[in-house]
């Protein structure tokens, strides 16, 4: 009986894990994105990671989030666009897994929580 609360924890380190290496492999997308806008030299205009779009001629700076992972290309006239230098799925899976880690966490601490009231009603700790 007493597995229940160990796997939920153990759940919980590997939905914990997965978003620390989903969120660690954006990050070196991110990385590489701004090392390639630093980058500077010959073709450095417009900036590499921003090429991808109709806009790119306007692009006069850049901007980095870390919270949710983005990289976006800021334009000459305001406003901004995604430079889509992040996996589309890095953000929802880090999100998911810690959430989900989190969820599990508190399971665990609930069931060993109410085996423990449990246990103390029946006149003994389980």
């Amino acid at each position: 009986m007493s597995s229940l609360p160990r796997g939920l924890r153990g759940v919980a380190t590997l939905a914990g894990l997965v978003a620390l290496a989903v969120y660690a492999w954006g990050l070196l997308h991110l990385a590489g994105s701004v090392l390639e806008a630093e980058d500077g030299g010959v073709n450095s205009a417009p900036m590499p990671p921003c090429r991808g779009s109709e806009q790119a001629a306007q692009v006069i700076d850049y901007s980095v989030s870390y919270l949710p992972l983005s990289f976006d290309c800021e334009l000459s006239g305001g406003g901004s666009y995604s430079a889509g230098a992040i996996p589309g799925y890095v953000n929802p899976v880090a999100v998911g897994s810690a959430l989900g880690a989190v969820g599990c966490a508190v399971a665990a601490a609930w069931v060993a929580e109410l085996r423990l009231r449990a246990g103390t009603r029946e006149g003994g700790a389980l």
